[in-house]
């Protein structure tokens, strides 16, 4: 084989390796990222109905297994999207001051919500979950997160804007991740593919938001809620 004839075949190969990496990257994206979001702001709705209603749907206690299953089933595809999304963040050409058109605005947004969105839940996770689960041995609770939501206005404004770069995010990456799988190959195809990220984008922010004033009205009467005497002792070298 000539030199000619390799350097060709790479150059068509890396187009395919491409389209094969977007694919994957948007699959995941959905399912189970997509899907398992969507449940888990349905879930959290349940704070219209009182704290035990919301600690049953969201912050329950599980079996050990249901746990690592659970974690995995989500926590890794997110792990493995994360790393494909800041590729392509590296990679990325903006040319928006060029530009400045609707789809150009999408394509920017879309970046820098990924950015505040690994940031938000990087921060949900470890305050909801991991940091409750070793200082007192469970999960957060309603008192926890209705106090916070209402007293602390960092903690309101924080998960205000998450709650947008999350529905952002979604809803603008099925539009795209349509086009990549080719859901969306005439111009009536691509409107309609729209038109359905726009619905999805309001479903999630109502959500969302409607759970965040659940909890902030909720909060209002709320105390902050103290460790369990039965919990974990902290060493003091770790509260330094």
């Amino acid at each position: 084989m000539s030199t000619t004839e390799s350097t060709t075949e790479s150059a068509a190969a890396e187009p395919a390796q491409s389209m094969l990496s977007q694919r994957v990257g948007s699959f995941l994206a959905f399912a189970p990222l997509a899907v398992w979001t969507t449940w888990h702001l349905y879930s959290n709705l349940a704070a219209f109905q009182g704290p035990q209603q919301w600690e049953q749907a969201v912050s329950s206690p599980r079996a050990p297994l249901v746990e690592v299953i659970t974690s995995t089933v989500v926590l890794l595809p997110l792990v493995i999207h994360t790393v494909w999304g800041f590729r392509r963040l590296r990679i990325a050409k903006y040319n928006n001051g060029s530009y400045s058109n609707f789809d150009n605005l999408k394509f920017l947004l879309q970046r820098l919500s990924a950015i505040g969105l690994v940031l938000f839940l990087g921060a949900h996770i470890v305050m909801a979950r991991f940091k409750p689960l070793i200082t007192t041995g469970r999960h957060e609770t309603f008192a926890d997160i209705s106090y916070e939501m209402h007293h602390n206005p960092p903690t309101f404004f924080v998960y205000i804007l998450g709650v947008l770069a999350v529905a952002y995010h979604l809803a603008n990456g099925l539009a795209t991740g349509g086009l990549t799988w080719g859901f969306a190959a005439t111009e009536t195809a691509r409107k309609r593919l729209q038109n359905i990220s726009y619905l999805f984008f309001v479903l999630l922010i109502g959500m969302g938001w409607g759970t965040i004033f659940a909890l902030w009205n909720a909060g209002e009467h709320q105390r902050r809620m103290e460790p369990r005497a039965d919990s974990p002792a902290i060493p003091a070298e770790a509260a330094r």
